[in-house]
């Protein structure tokens, strides 16, 4: 059973380090959320590491400079590992084939931007559907239209036998007050349609490996029980900390807000209720990071 606590604070000194969400926990896709980087100031002034784990489908690079712009501060966080980076290096590897069909926004592109920590890397060409040898997905063209839209296309890609590799596991987010879809969305249809999705971002192994590489490149071996995921999805954060076996914190005023009734802080029936229903059980839970 879930304990609620008040404060990151409150359980912070059981731990050496943090993985920490991005969207929902640090920022709204808008603006930082001044609370929850205050509590990680804090908490690195104790002496805590802190490593952004985030499933954005872009360079650890272009994470940073959108942090910079919602004003979320670089005393806060330590390290930051992006399931782009875990993908990209997947891709890099010819896991979808030289030949890709690419299906993202244009600011994404970057994703295609040369890997130089990989011996030999693949050559990689952006080709049309009728010529790919598989499909590389940062997410759809346009994030407020229904994934079915892709029904046809991905019809024709299951029976070529196109693998889809998705560049960020997350189905929705929130930006600001209004939901959108993620490349998760597309590749849970896909998957649905017979397809055959590839994941490297949260819950799945990849990103874990890669978020502990980062943390280790600060200098100190943590071990996991050390650790401590937040996270305010329980079909990513808490099922890839779960899986881990990693401590872990719930913010319930993220995607769920609703369904645990949070305002300030959950309510205790509201919130047992939601984490029975979709079978998880973090360590922790709060309302928002703080």
């Amino acid at each position: 059973m879930t304990r609620i606590v008040e404060t990151l604070a409150e359980i912070s000194a059981q731990y050496d380090a943090l993985f920490v969400d991005l969207w929902g926990c640090v920022h709204n896709g808008v603006a930082a959320l001044p609370d929850a980087v205050a509590a990680l100031q804090t908490y690195r002034k104790s002496g805590g590491k802190v490593v952004l784990v985030t499933n954005a489908p872009r360079p650890f690079d272009s994470v940073a400079k959108q942090l910079d712009r919602f004003g979320v501060a670089t005393d806060s966080w330590d390290a930051i590992a992006t399931s782009g980076d875990s993908a990209r290096s997947a891709m890099f590897r010819g896991t979808a084939g030289r030949k890709v069909w690419f299906i993202g926004q244009p600011h994404d592109q970057n994703f295609f931007e040369p890997l130089e920590l990989l011996d030999d890397p693949v050559d990689i060409t952006q080709v049309p559907l009728e010529e790919a040898e598989g499909i590389i997905c940062t997410g759809p063209e346009d994030p407020l239209a229904d994934p079915e839209v892709m029904r046809p296309q991905f019809l024709y890609a299951k029976q070529k036998g196109l693998k889809l590799l998705c560049a960020n596991p997350d189905i929705v987010v929130d930006r600001g007050e209004t939901r959108e879809w993620c490349a998760g969305a597309l590749a849970a249809l896909y998957t649905e349609m017979g397809g055959e999705s590839l994941y490297f971002g949260k819950p799945h192994p990849p990103i874990y490996d890669l978020a502990r590489r980062r943390l280790a490149a600060l200098g100190t071996a943590i071990p996991d029980d050390r650790i401590l995921c937040i996270g305010d999805g329980v079909l990513t954060d808490i099922k890839g900390a779960m899986g881990e076996d990693i401590d872990s914190l719930f913010i319930s005023g993220g995607l769920a807000a609703a369904e645990t009734k949070t305002d300030v802080q959950p309510d205790p029936n509201a919130l047992s209720g939601y984490l029975q229903k979709e079978m998880s059980n973090p360590t922790y839970t709060i309302g928002f990071l703080r």
